[in-house]
């Protein structure tokens, strides 16, 4: 029998049976294609596009329940290890979703590409940065994909802007504050991760917005991402609706 004080009260719903008190953002580690494939026999680049299909539903669902913010890890900056092929196979899914972005702009979502576009073909990085132009001013949500992009890295990129202001004189290393390094993120202006999700039964962020995660909800699950659909988004939104969020309060 489970002891009073870790028992939790069921979430209040709506008249479509979602949690009242969603997250305002949630973060997705997209992981377990390859795994997804193998175990089909099939090769490890046919689960990275049944993954993008999955992104495309789950991003549709989030888009109509109202979440405001749900960020993708699509490509981190160790990716680039992985065997040349896999590595041009998700490169080539990636251009393919980049062409192929024209509901987003109809449903007036707004996207935001964070991560190092320097090392990225020349072709990808200047369809994200039209991307993010072209969808400037929509607000109905903002989807963030991270695409050759790392925590700490992110982190040192911050590091290294704040460090010129204050040679340049245009900060004083004693003005620094929390704020200050969260302004100089490639996050700024976004709110932080309510939630992070990450599927596939590894239990780390594995470098994922670890400064934006410092207060996130985590669910693991061990279903693989190509499998982790609505009903399974659902259970996490339930189970994030009945954690007791005090941010170090009371």
């Amino acid at each position: 029998m489970a002891l009073p004080f870790l028992k939790k009260s069921p979430p209040k719903t709506t008249a479509a049976g979602l949690p009242e008190n969603l997250p305002q953002h949630i973060g997705f580690i997209m992981d377990g294609n390859g795994r997804w494939a193998t175990k089909r026999g099939m090769p490890r680049k046919f689960g990275h596009r049944e993954g993008a299909k999955n992104f495309h539903d789950i991003t549709r669902y989030c888009r109509s329940i109202g979440i405001r913010n749900i960020s993708f890890y699509v490509f981190s900056t160790e990716n680039w290890k992985r065997p040349q092929e896999e590595v041009d196979a998700i490169m080539n899914l990636l251009w393919e979703y980049l062409n192929d972005c024209d509901e987003y702009l109809e449903q007036e979502v707004r996207m935001i590409f964070i991560g190092d576009k320097s090392r990225l073909p020349e072709r990808i990085a200047k369809r994200m940065v039209e991307l993010e132009q072209d969808s400037a001013k929509y607000d109905k949500m903002n989807l963030i994909l991270a695409i050759n992009y790392g925590g700490r890295d992110e982190l040192k990129h911050a590091a290294q802007l704040i460090a010129q202001e204050v040679k340049d004189g245009k900060l004083e290393a004693a003005d620094i504050t929390e704020q200050t390094i969260a302004d100089h993120l490639y996050t700024a202006g976004l709110p932080d991760v309510d939630l992070l999700i990450r599927p596939s039964g590894e239990l780390r962020l594995s470098n994922f917005l670890i400064w934006q995660c410092a207060y996130a909800e985590y669910y693991f699950t061990n279903v693989l991402w190509p499998d982790f659909n609505r009903e399974e988004l659902n259970k996490a939104l339930v189970d994030f609706s009945t954690r007791g969020r005090r941010f170090g309060g009371v």
